[in-house]
Parts: structure tokens; sequence; C-alpha cells
């Protein structure tokens, strides 16, 4: 049972006198009259101000991948990780997940946010958080615990809808969780470096791609990715096209008519730990709807990882892997 670390606060109090004004990112930091501080960062366009948390729940890999990647452990009570999850042994932050609890295995609820005696909690909307499981940062914030959304799910939260292109998205909440932490200069140095990375993958990406179709799941009517998810950047960047780019959704639900009008060249397989990549091709194989489809007679599929299909840093290792792909079959 891991117990909660203070080692965090010491580090906070030495780095308030050179905490940084991130206008950019919508976060800034404020003295307060009881000599604490607070960062109010912007939360689906609503201005929160946040104490630094010692028991962080982190909902999917995404929300956790995120702390860590900012050096956030010490931080982070645990994570609630449903089945769709690979196993966390297989992410790069495999030692971090080790060092903190696993909470749960199915989706957030508020009974176990409070049971935790949680601090944050950081999940998306509508992954996460919902009205319909009664846990929303509306709801959290009557308890006093608070909450931080992923800037990409904001485009469905009621009342306080928030365009951004996903991966401008990801560096946002990176540079915004560095302000409610107090690792503002951390988080700069981790979100330049992944935006060098994604540089390097569009500045070499294939030129006049192949158009490109996402296959979530579903066998009567597959779900996919409209513009508003990390996988359509990914698409983009790497040279492609993803033929629901047209779309204003996150994942939607379309019709196979509309897949084979689009007659993707290459299927990218979303791989969950629960919904293997094989079964899904081998659906795609032998249903009549999608067999004669331009990718799958040419069996031209790539497996994305889940958590590099969600938003989170590890969006970046798959799009160098897409581009790693496109480039050896049509470079």
């Amino acid at each position: 049972m891991r117990t909660p670390l203070s080692r965090g606060r010491a580090a906070t109090a030495a780095s308030l006198a050179g905490a940084l004004l991130l206008t950019g990112c919508g976060a800034d930091v404020e003295e307060r009259d009881d000599d604490k501080s607070s960062a109010t960062v912007e939360r689906c366009g609503e201005k929160v101000a946040y104490t630094v948390p010692e028991r962080v729940v982190a909902y999917e890999g995404g929300s956790a991948d995120k702390l860590f990647s900012l050096g956030l452990t010490e931080h982070v009570l645990g994570y609630v990780m449903p089945p769709a999850n690979p196993p966390v042994s297989q992410s790069p932050w495999a030692k971090e997940y080790a060092e903190v609890e696993k909470l749960g295995e199915d989706l957030l609820n508020k009974e176990l946010v409070v049971s935790q005696k949680a601090d944050l909690v950081v999940a998306g909307w509508n992954s996460g958080f919902s009205d319909q499981r009664g846990i929303t940062p509306k709801i959290l914030d009557k308890l006093g615990i608070q909450s931080f959304m992923h800037t990409e799910s904001c485009y469905n939260y009621p009342g306080h809808p928030v365009r951004s292109a996903p991966l401008e998205a990801l560096y946002e909440d990176l540079e915004r969780l560095g302000a409610i932490f107090r690792v503002e200069d951390r988080a700069e140095k981790v979100v330049a470096d992944l935006r060098k990375r994604v540089d390097a993958v569009s500045d070499d990406a294939v030129e006049n791609g192949p158009p490109v179709f996402l296959y979530d799941s579903g066998t009567d009517q597959p779900f996919t990715a409209g513009n508003q998810v990390p996988p359509n950047d990914i698409i983009r960047l790497a040279g492609g096209r993803n033929i629901f780019a047209g779309l204003d959704e996150r994942w939607t639900q379309v019709s196979w008519e509309a897949v084979a009008k689009g007659a993707p060249e290459v299927v990218i397989i979303l791989d969950y730990g629960d919904k293997p990549a094989a079964e899904k091709i081998d659906f795609l194989k032998k249903s009549p709807r999608t067999r004669d489809l331009p990718a799958v007679k040419n069996d031209r599929f790539f497996v994305l990882d889940y958590n590099e299909g969600i938003s989170g840093p590890r969006n970046v290792d798959g799009l160098e892997k897409f581009g790693a792909y496109l480039k050896k079959t049509y470079g």
C-alpha cells in the first residue's frame, strides 16, 4: 500500500518565487494572503484556482502519462485503469506506475474519489467525468475536490466547449499541469521536446499520402476518429488524410457505406486491451462490407496502441511510428 509522500511540498515552496506567468496556456500564479499560492488555470474555458495537489487520482493511461512525464509521481496517489487500456507494464512509465496504487479497473466514480481522499482528479469529459455516472467537475467542486479535464475533451463539455487541435491541446494540458504543480520549467522542456519530435516527422512526411480510416470498434456501424481527437493529427502530420477529417467530432459513429466511399488505402486499428487488433483485422477481412476496401485487399493495417490514440504524450510515439510506416509504404 503506497502512502502519500510529502517531498513535493518542499519542492513547491522552493519554486514559488520563480513561478512563471503562463498566459499562453491560460495559467497564472497568484500569491494569497495566507502565504500559500494558487495557480489560476483554465479548465474547459473556466478559470479555476488550484492549490498544489498531493493525492491525485488519474483516470486512464493518458492522464497518468501526463503526470508521470512531468515528474509528478510523488503527487499521484493512484490510477483507475479500465480494461480498454493495455497493461501498464508496457508503458514507458512502467516504473512510475509501479510506485503508485491501482485504485480500480472500472469506470471512474465519485465514491472511489471521496473514499481515497483525493485532492485532484485528472480525466476527460465523457472519459472519466460524466453526468450519467454522477462525477463531474461541478460535483467535485462542491465536495472541495479539485479536477482537471483534458483540453481535447472540452469540445463536448456542456456549457463550456473549447475547440483546440488535439496535439496543441496536449501541449496546453502539460503547461497547465506544470502551473498547477509549480513545475513550469519542466513542463516547458517536455513540451519543447514533443514539438521537436512532431516537427521532425512532419518535415519528413510523405507527400500526397493515402486516405486513411481509423477503426476503433463496432460491427454494425463503426466507431472512428473525427477531427477533434489525436489520431486525426497523427494521420495528418504523417502525411496521410483521415477520410473523416471533415467531421467536427471526437470519437464518433459512421456507416460502412461512408467508409467504402472514402476508399481508404490504410486502416489504422486502435488496439484495446480488451479488444485486440487481430480480432478487428479478422473481422475486416471477412465482412462483405469491408473485405474489398483497398487497404484490406492490400493488407495495409497499422496498429495504434490505445494510449497512443487518446490524449497523452504517447501520441507522439504513435505519430513517429505511423510516419515511419507511411514512409516505408509510400516514401
